[in-house]
């Protein structure tokens, strides 16, 4: 029997009775109709996980109890951010997904010159606690214990003025530039452009603030996909599967 996984962003704690989030009781009791004296796994996304049991299912909360913590730790050994132009819909759904099951640390949506998704204020807001959910449901599912950062909208000039990890690239297909093998840095930055790409002047304006240019082969990917292949290498050279 498969033991339903959820998250819960409150204080945890062993052999005290826990009352789970609206998000995580409405999917137990309703969805999957849990009862009392299922097991589950619960984490709070600040590292760990918890192993207990339903204890109570009420009209509007389900309560549970926890009895064993487990500290495994599933985070990459690079920490990647993906700073990557708004796309619409679908398209941008699955970044966030795998790039989230893919190991990434902080996801940086932002607005390009080619940016073609208008987003503010109320709507902006509904947007991204969605986009915030699509992350949680993933490290549900991928066994994550820690969410990866899910930075505001932002415009690139400000990106581009605030980022500081160790290796920073710019992905676009106009160059023939792969990794440098010879590093092994703690922290990298990938920068890829919405549907359309960057403009010119905005690949040159990032490898004047010390992005290098990063191509991935002689295809051009769509902005679905290109996010998912260079998350892929970073993690082969450096990452999870870095020898």
């Amino acid at each position: 029997m498969r033991i339903p996984r959820v998250y819960c962003p409150v204080e945890l704690s062993l052999n005290t009775p826990i009352r789970l989030d609206d998000n995580a009781a409405h999917y137990l009791g309703k969805v999957l109709r849990m009862s009392a004296g299922r097991p589950l796994v619960v984490f709070n996304g600040r590292g760990g996980e918890y192993y207990g049991a339903i204890t109570e299912v009420a009209k509007k909360y389900i309560e549970v109890t926890l009895d064993t913590y487990d500290g495994d730790e599933r985070e990459s050994p690079l920490a990647i951010e993906l700073a990557v132009g708004l796309s619409r819909g679908e398209r941008w759904d699955l970044v966030l997904q795998k790039a989230t099951e893919l190991g990434v640390t902080r996801i940086v949506p932002l607005v390009t010159e080619r940016t073609e998704v208008k987003l503010k204020g109320e709507r902006l807001e509904k947007k991204w606690q969605h986009w915030q959910q699509i992350t949680i449901s993933a490290c549900e599912q991928c066994q994550r214990n820690r969410l990866p950062e899910l930075a505001p909208l932002t415009l690139l000039s400000d990106y581009l003025a605030s980022a500081d990890a160790e290796q920073k690239f710019v992905l676009h297909h106009r160059d023939s530039q792969g990794l440098p093998a010879a590093l092994t840095p703690h922290s990298a930055a990938l920068l890829i452009g919405p549907e359309g790409g960057l403009s010119e002047d905005e690949i040159i304006t990032a490898r004047n603030a010390g992005f290098n240019p990063l191509t991935l082969g002689p295809r051009v990917m769509r902005t679905e996909t290109a996010p998912l292949a260079a998350i892929s290498v970073l993690q082969y050279q450096w990452g999870d599967f870095a020898s």
